[in-house]
């Protein structure tokens, strides 16, 4: 019989290391057997908490997804002004662990495996949703009548930085954070 609080412990150890050979490799061309080698367990074991590769990656992006919104919650707790709640949203995407080499590959390779995988797509959509949601707040006071082409464009460029930062050697959170001010600085004034 299984010890009780193990299979929490497995499964986000299966996905941390879903995230680490991702993110070793740039791609979802790993196997359970590597993933589960990674985190020091069987693929059998594997197999059994997710059933397939795919399911482990969902269950990390669930996980990414999870952390960055935690992040924006609490960016946004201390906020009183609309470009502070810009800033805070900002800030949050680029910040640790939001914006590190291996969940920046996640992404990548995220946005691939939703144009095939209508769970990813479900995922993804969420995302975006509640990203547009978060800007529309502070963006209605400052460009009511532009808030909703500016939210999509800053969702964009905000994706678009992750996909550079992706294809890049070097991840820079300062120059992601800079670019995206650059543009609000651009479009508030």
């Amino acid at each position: 019989m299984p010890k009780l609080g193990v299979e929490p412990i497995r499964k986000a150890a299966l996905i941390n290391a879903a995230i680490t050979m991702v993110g070793r490799t740039g791609s979802l061309d790993v196997t359970v057997a590597q993933i589960a080698r990674e985190a020091g367990m069987s693929s059998a074991l594997a197999h059994h908490y997710f059933g397939s590769k795919d399911r482990i990656f969902l269950a990390a992006m669930r996980q990414i997804l999870t952390q960055y919104r935690d992040a924006v919650r609490d960016a946004l707790a201390s906020v009183e002004t609309p470009q502070e709640r810009l800033q805070a949203i900002v800030t949050a995407s680029f910040a640790l662990p939001n914006f590190d080499r291996n969940t920046i590959a996640a992404w990548l390779n995220f946005y691939a495996l939703a144009l095939v995988d209508p769970e990813a797509a479900r995922l993804l959509r969420v995302y975006r949703k509640r990203l547009r949601s978060n800007l529309l707040v502070a963006l209605l006071p400052l460009v009511p009548d532009r808030a909703s082409d500016v939210a999509e464009t800053l969702g964009a460029l905000i994706d678009g930085v992750y996909i550079r930062a992706a294809l890049s050697e070097k991840q820079d959170a300062g120059a992601a954070v800079r670019i995206v001010q650059d543009f609000l600085r651009e479009i508030l004034s």
